[in-house]
């Protein structure tokens, strides 16, 4: 993650190591690939943990791989047909609606029978080019993994009530969506997330203390990017819209996921572990 800090990295790797233990007698006993949902908010270091997780999962001799909803956006194209025969904030990559979750559906359908004869790709996106991948450059499964970890940062999430939506949130939402057309069509989307939810054996949720500080941390991540003078980095008005179109169901997130987590890592306001939950 951008701008971590040594610290964080130990941090991450005790984490990691943690989380494997505690499913380790799970993922022994499992007769398919154990599906592990990995939930944070934008900003909250899932991809690095995930990243981690494998690795260790890996030096454990369990063949691992980490897929990341960000990976099955739309490309640009079928976002913009999106935005013209829907809603224009549906341009924006992000809310559901936006990912071919047929497509994760058929990769982990896939992934038990991967192997040289049958191998298994899955997309990778390009956030600085705002579309996927040419298929050339996506990764290829060749073998059964023995754990599938998937992140993202609306894992889990289940539909907001209808008397939820009604209000806007925020000024993206009030002055470009005053009479609620995104945002429900957004929460309908959302109901054909949860049969994938489903499959999942259990789910992690990386629980940050409130929207605000979730909104720093991305924030940070992108300073740190545009220090680096990374292509396509966002100044800090772009940020600002960009997560506005997160706000109402990040909020819905931090308010109902953790009742719904198998194991909820609670962070403080500078993302170190300050407790750990399992049910």
């Amino acid at each position: 993650m951008a701008g971590m800090s040594p610290d964080a990295s130990t941090q991450n790797s005790t984490l990691a190591g943690h989380l494997l233990d505690q499913y380790a007698g799970r993922i022994a006993r499992a007769r398919r690939p154990y599906l592990l949902g990995l939930s944070g908010l934008q900003g909250s270091g899932k991809s690095t943990l995930a990243r981690e997780m494998k690795t260790q999962a890996e030096q454990r001799g369990w063949p691992t791989e980490a897929l990341s909803l960000d990976d099955f956006y739309y490309s640009r194209s079928e976002r913009e047909a999106l935005a013209q025969q829907v809603h224009p904030l549906l341009r924006t990559r992000g809310v559901p609606g936006t990912h071919e979750i047929e497509l994760l559906m058929s990769v982990l359908a896939a992934l038990p029978q991967a192997s040289d004869k049958l191998p298994v790709s899955y997309p990778r996106f390009d956030k600085g080019r705002d579309t996927r991948m040419a298929p050339s450059r996506w990764p290829r499964v060749t073998r059964p993994p023995r754990l599938v970890i998937l992140e993202g940062w609306a894992l889990g999430i289940r539909p907001q009530t209808q008397a939820a939506e009604e209000k806007p949130v925020n000024a993206l939402e009030r002055e470009e969506d005053p009479d609620g057309t995104w945002r429900h069509w957004v929460n309908k989307q959302l109901r054909g997330y949860q049969p994938l939810w489903r499959k999942l054996d259990a789910l992690i949720v990386l629980q940050a203390p409130n929207w605000e500080i979730v909104r720093r941390w991305r924030s940070e991540q992108e300073e740190a990017l545009l220090a680096r003078h990374a292509p396509l980095a966002m100044e800090a008005e772009a940020m600002t819209r960009f997560l506005a179109h997160f706000e109402r169901l990040s909020r819905h997130a931090l308010a109902t996921l953790p009742a719904q987590a198998d194991t909820m890592v609670e962070y403080d306001d500078n993302r170190h572990v300050i407790a750990l939950h399992h049910s």
